[in-house]
């Protein structure tokens, strides 16, 4: 018996989770999947498993990761899971370390693969993104996490049944919650949902160099990325981040200029499914591992495509 921590937002489970649930297949058995929160109910209609279970509470309208790990607990002792699985993001690895200390086993996070069996088998992502680990792990109860965008997705598609129900949570439960966001700026395309990204990095020069990369993310539909070195000069904010300590993207076209290609930065959009690099530096890392490169000035080549894309489009 598989539990699967789904994520959802708007009414929708998340890429990532639908993920998880594909990684959970693996294992075999049956797969119920825990949906905790506000808005849980309607997105369990989405969620392709025997049983979706509902956690409804008032107090959990802002994320807790130890009330997260205390109803993850309590449903997999309930139904008698031989492993919890939950999409990688930081919400969810937050509670799985919490579940995996109050469980006494360990924790497997970022697998790519795994193989039912005793012990379970995995390949994992390590070190940023710059090698596979295969391992064994030795647990009563497994738990995982999946490597975002390493495993495709399963189809949205109707529970057998849907269970709501009202946690017990402690004052403890509660003592770390989110008590408030910086929403990200108003209109145009998230980064997490982008099929195009076009990404500066320092070689961009400054904040206002970020008006070609704008014009070119903008005429193709995109949206604009940058690279840590940008957000520590104050150039873009950390929202837009790609990278192992910003947002993990997929999208159909990465179009990175001026970035030198750290393994840091590649562990964020190594879920694209081709790579464009304009660099100056034909030795840059981020040419060897690109689909296709232009070496040249950014601030020549990108007006030079946003003009071609303007002919075309007249």
């Amino acid at each position: 018996m598989n539990l699967v921590l789904v994520e959802h937002a708007d009414g929708v489970a998340t890429d990532v989770s639908l993920q998880a649930l594909a990684l959970a297949a693996g294992l075999g058995g049956e797969t119920h999947a825990l949906l905790i929160g506000p808005g849980g109910a309607g997105a369990a209609a989405g969620v392709p498993v025997v049983a979706a279970h509902v956690a409804e509470h008032d107090a959990l309208e802002a994320f807790a990761p130890d009330a997260w790990a205390a109803i993850l607990c309590s449903v997999a002792d309930r139904i008698g899971a031989t492993a919890i699985v939950a999409p990688g993001t930081p919400a969810a690895t937050d509670a799985m370390a919490r579940a995996a200390v109050r469980l006494g086993e360990p924790l497997a996070a970022n697998c790519t693969v795994v193989t039912a069996g005793d012990p379970l088998t995995l390949t994992r992502v390590r070190w940023g993104g710059s090698l596979l680990e295969e391992a064994q792990l030795h647990a009563g109860r497994a738990l995982l996490t999946v490597a975002p965008h390493a495993v495709a997705a399963v189809e949205p598609g109707a529970p057998g049944s849907v269970d709501a129900f009202t946690p017990e949570l402690t004052e403890a439960d509660l003592m770390v919650r989110v008590r408030d966001r910086v929403a990200p700026p108003a209109g145009g395309v998230s980064l997490s949902d982008a099929k195009v990204v076009v990404t500066g990095g320092r070689g961009v020069g400054s904040a206002e160099g970020f008006a070609v990369v704008e014009e070119l993310a903008g005429l193709l539909g995109g949206a604009v990325g940058c690279s840590r070195a940008v957000t520590m000069s104050g150039w873009r904010p950390h929202t837009d981040q790609v990278g192992q300590t910003g947002n993990k993207i997929a999208p159909d076209i990465y179009i990175a200029c001026g970035v030198s290609g750290a393994t840091q930065h590649i562990a964020g959009a190594k879920g694209a499914k081709r790579i464009l690099a304009v660099n100056t530096d034909a030795e840059a890392p981020i040419m060897l591992i690109a689909d296709y490169a232009v070496v040249g000035d950014l601030h020549e080549v990108l007006p030079a495509i946003s003009a071609e894309l303007r002919r075309r489009q007249a």
